[in-house]
């Protein structure tokens, strides 16, 4: 760890920019201090208002994995707030992602076409798959893999304290770096002030329930689009409860599959928990079922595919031309533990099939690394407490997909922090990162510029609001 007091060496990004930029030499095994080093990116956007000045805040993205190695342009995202004219706005890589040493997998491309709705005959396949991507992370990440996991990254966070020579830190965290904050304060209480954990890990979950309940956030997501369609049959005549506008979306996915095959019902399983999530595309989603519903009765391929085509997301597996890619995540996530026993990811596979298909939520219940792990954590995880440091501030939308509302709600309980709610709302991310949302930034920049947390449990609108669509008279 560096000396107390030692000064890092800005560099301007380029002329006339405020943003500049460091490099910090850190220990690869904080416990092995005179040992190998690895390198962190740091960034830094001096505060606005020098008068003002009420030291560093730094931002942690989210993954685990850095939000692809975004984790430098963290002060940035945060320049046109209030945060900027009061903080030095601190980002970085943590280790082995972006511009810091980089953790890499050796890429296996998966034998399995991906299916949101796998038959039980592909699931060896594609736990052999799963096995192969571990063995790649070992091919490439070797010795350095073990020490890359939230505990080094809160003594990473130290190391940085230190050579900027303050005494305190500001904390805000997004997603999986609000469980980095959560560690840092447990293991440095001492040295953090005012924190802000947004779209939260769960404290107690493991890495796979956490995966799981993604399966199950994005459902309650749909559900609830379900809810809002029915009340509005007028307009999309999907039917007139939840289950039946379900019921329209399971016809056009059999319909599709049917038709088109399992690819393009994969496709659609995929677009409806997107859509499902966003609150504002609630209107599209609706008209997109009956659209589709019209076009496979008539069959009208062309048409279907055209529609599908318009709201389309991502593939599945690596690209042909990529060898290496980050592998944090597959480091971090070993941090808890996961069967070894396959039959019980096939059994969770099975409900999500049933139960979770949109989003594709199998995916969160198929076999992980885990299953096949190569290496054990060095230390168990944190157990998690608040001794020391000043309450903070949870912010958590009510149907985040990736970091289920549970999780925000469990940790300003366990950590005695105060919970702003964002009712109504898919976003993840939520403050400045999602979109403007005046009451949500105004409890939040008040704590964190002037120090006045709001009441312990206030909850706000999300920003991205249904349709005006009205409901039958």
């Amino acid at each position: 760890m560096p000396k107390t007091g030692e000064r890092l060496t800005w560099t301007a990004a380029g002329s006339g920019e405020r943003l500049e930029y460091a490099t910090l030499e850190v220990p690869l095994d904080h416990t092995d201090p005179d040992g190998e080093r690895i390198s962190l990116a740091l960034s830094r956007l001096r505060a606005g208002d020098p008068a003002r000045r009420r030291g560093v805040l730094i931002g942690v993205t989210g993954g685990p994995g850095g939000d692809g190695g975004l984790g430098t342009g963290m002060p940035s995202r945060l320049a046109g707030t209030p945060l900027a004219e009061v903080y030095d706005l601190i980002g970085f890589d943590p280790r082995g992602t972006g511009a810091s040493t980089p953790l890499r997998i050796e890429v296996t491309p998966t034998t399995v076409p991906f299916d949101s709705r796998p038959p039980d005959s592909v699931f060896e396949a594609m736990a052999a798959d799963m096995r192969e991507r571990e063995l790649g992370c070992l091919r490439a990440g070797g010795d350095t893999r073990p020490h890359i996991n939230t505990r080094n990254t809160a003594r990473d966070l130290e190391s940085i304290r230190v050579a900027l020579g303050e005494e305190k830190l500001n904390f805000l965290g997004y997603a999986y770096g609000s469980y980095v904050g959560a560690v840092y304060g447990t293991m440095f209480p001492e040295h953090l002030d005012r924190s802000v954990l947004d779209s939260c890990v769960h404290p107690r979950w493991t890495w796979r329930q956490q995966f799981l309940a993604q399966a199950r956030a994005v459902r309650e997501n749909v559900d609830r689009w379900a809810e809002w369609t029915a009340r509005r049959d007028n307009h999309f005549a999907l039917g007139t409860t939840a289950a039946l506008a379900v019921a329209a979306v399971e016809g056009v996915a059999a319909a599709l599959e049917g038709r088109l095959g399992a690819a393009v019902r994969t496709s659609f399983d995929g677009i409806v928990g997107g859509l499902a999530t966003d609150r504002s595309a609630w209107e599209r989603l609706g008209l997109l079922v009956g659209a589709l519903q019209a076009a496979t009765a008539e069959g009208d391929d062309e048409r279907t595919a055209a529609l599908l085509a318009e709201h389309a997301t991502g593939g599945w597996g690596a690209r042909a031309s990529e060898q290496w890619r980050q592998s944090v995540l597959e480091a971090v996530t070993l941090e808890t533990e996961w069967p070894a026993d396959l039959e019980t990811y096939y059994a969770d596979m099975r409900v999500c099939r049933e139960r979770y298909p949109y989003g594709h939520g199998v995916l969160r219940a198929a076999p992980w690394v885990g299953a096949f792990r190569t290496f054990q954590s060095p230390e168990p995880p944190t157990v998690l407490a608040r001794d020391g440091y000043p309450t903070g501030l949870v912010v958590q939308a009510d149907g985040d997909p990736m970091d289920h509302r549970e999780g925000g709600e469990a940790l300003a309980e366990l950590l005695g922090h105060h919970l702003i709610t964002v009712e109504d709302s898919g976003d993840h991310e939520v403050y400045v990162l999602s979109g403007s949302n005046p009451r949500l930034e105004a409890y939040v920049e008040r704590y964190l510029v002037d120090g006045v947390l709001p009441p312990a449990r206030v909850s706000v609108p999300g920003a991205r609001q249904a349709p005006p669509v009205p409901e039958d008279a």
